[in-house]
């Protein structure tokens, strides 16, 4: 079977192309202990993916008495502080993937529910050009696990859904990606990917290539057209 190019690849950010999960983590706990609650590694792991006001409003029912927006807002800063003192914590294997797609020439965004400025703030540190489009959380309407994100990145774009590969970390996130038709990739990081419909789970990015991106794309289109035929 002869490879095929994607027209793009959408990224996922936290958890996926950075490890910022435990810089949030690390946010939301004193954030929480501050207004006499608890919070534990379990109900942390309930937030990763979910877009920001879900988190905020869930962060309010743990006895957090900020209005969604302060919690936003201090997470966030607390996140971008961290990126500022210890620098980007890529995933093993991401950099050195999207720096390859580049090369390629193929189109990249970075499709993430962290504030447009979070996300900035992220692709500024890179030490090269690694995106063509960013769409942040406060970009969308509805966040993941809806379409939405996936779908106006692919508008933005001009590329069909379907000749995307879309990049997951998060149950949420792979949910988005596979509802927007893109082919769908997780690699898990803190919680479990099975089950969730994604066109491939790899264990890591380590290793990883344009190459086979290319080949998981072409397989699963050609499972597509296969589906489609019966």
């Amino acid at each position: 079977m002869t490879r095929s190019l994607p027209a793009a690849v959408l990224w996922d950010m936290d958890g996926t192309l950075v490890d910022t999960e435990p810089y949030w983590m690390a946010a939301e706990k004193p954030l929480v202990e501050s207004y006499g609650g608890t919070w534990s590694h379990e109900q942390a792991l309930t937030l990763v993916g979910l877009g920001l006001e879900d988190a905020a409003r869930i962060l309010q029912q743990a006895g957090v008495r900020l209005s969604t927006g302060e919690i936003i807002d201090t997470l966030t800063a607390s996140v971008m502080t961290a990126l500022a003192e210890q620098g980007i914590p890529f995933r093993p294997g991401a950099r050195e993937l999207l720096a390859d797609l580049r090369a390629a020439g193929i189109k990249t965004a970075l499709v993430t529910m962290s504030l447009r400025r979070m996300a900035l703030t992220v692709t500024d540190l890179m030490d090269f050009d690694a995106f063509d489009l960013v769409i942040a959380g406060d970009d969308v309407v509805r966040p993941k696990p809806f379409p939405d994100p996936y779908l106006q990145a692919c508008t933005a774009l001009g590329v069909d859904p379907a000749d995307t590969v879309a990049i997951e970390d998060s149950p949420n996130g792979l949910r988005s990606a596979v509802a927007a038709g893109t082919t769908a990739l997780g690699v898990p990081h803190m919680v479990s990917l099975e089950g969730i419909g994604a066109s491939a789970l790899w264990p890591s990015l380590d290793g990883r290539l344009a190459r086979d991106i290319a080949e998981l794309h072409t397989a699963h289109s050609a499972r597509r057209r296969e589906d489609a035929a019966l």
